[in-house]
């Protein structure tokens, strides 16, 4: 894997990707909120040497720092494409991680028949009407609880609250000690992340997937209301899902297998 960047009027983009050209499908992953392209060692170790990859350290994380935050996910969709259209990649399979599987959602609505596939994982749907008024007020007013919110204690549910395994707990307590003695940085990032999830739910766009996909989710997913959320897209849609057993909301750290062997599944359906 080879890092790069993506320069865009707020900053920098870094991102990694390897030299499989002849590649016949290209697996995009984009991480969760305040997570970076760490999250998907295990997938991105597997996926290597059979297909091309490329995953990114979204706006304002890590390694894409620093980042003016005067952008919204529209602007992190149209980036991504004109990341795809740097590395002259077609028709690529998003696999989004929470953040990242609205970030592929706002790319399909954008972007409708640029997308080979999509896969969520640990996300929802970003339609409107799967909201209530309150979760959407609430996810305006995130950034002050982090900001004052003890570090310690904060480090420590955002390791075993989103993981179940010792492997993913060490891995997301890795990538937020990236934010150790910044917390105000850590803060920005999450307000900033929930505020624009609100507004592109506010502007109650169809966010319509017209690829094949599928979502994914712990049956142990603690992270606000996902299991509910992925439970009513799965009966709106028809989408399929896959319950990981025991995995909490990163579930492909906590079942690195079982989620590698379902989007090889997928892939090779398509």
């Amino acid at each position: 894997m080879t890092e790069k960047t993506f320069e865009t009027r707020c900053g920098a983009i870094h991102y990694w990707t390897n030299d499989i050209t002849a590649s016949p499908v290209t697996l995009a992953f984009l991480p969760g909120l305040t997570a970076d392209h760490r999250l998907f060692e295990r997938q991105t170790e597997y996926f290597e040497d059979k297909y091309r990859i490329l995953v990114w350290d979204a706006p304002a994380h890590a390694a894409s720092w620093p980042f003016d935050f005067t952008f919204d996910l529209r602007d992190k969709a149209k980036w991504l494409d004109g990341i795809l259209q740097q590395e002259g990649i077609d028709a690529p399979v998003i696999i989004g991680q929470s953040m990242g599987g609205y970030v592929g959602q706002m790319y399909s609505e954008l972007f409708p028949d640029k997308l080979k596939g999509f896969i969520s994982i640990d996300s929802a749907p970003l339609q409107k009407k799967y909201v209530t008024a309150a979760e959407i007020w609430l996810l305006k007013k995130m950034e002050p609880v982090y900001l004052h919110y003890p570090w310690k204690a904060l480090l420590k549910s955002g390791t075993e609250g989103v993981a179940t395994s010792e492997y993913g707990r060490k891995l997301m307590r890795d990538i937020m000690m990236t934010y150790d003695g910044d917390q105000e940085r850590y803060a920005k990032i999450s307000g900033h992340g929930f505020r624009l999830l609100a507004e592109a739910m506010e502007a109650d766009l169809p966010y319509e997937l017209k690829c094949p996909a599928l979502l994914i989710c712990g049956d142990k997913d603690r992270a606000g209301s996902c299991i509910r959320y992925n439970k009513a897209w799965h009966k709106e849609t028809g989408i399929p899902i896959e319950w990981i057993k025991g995995a909490g909301h990163n579930s492909n750290t906590d079942a690195p297998e079982k989620v590698n062997e379902l989007i090889e599944e997928f892939v090779s359906k398509l």
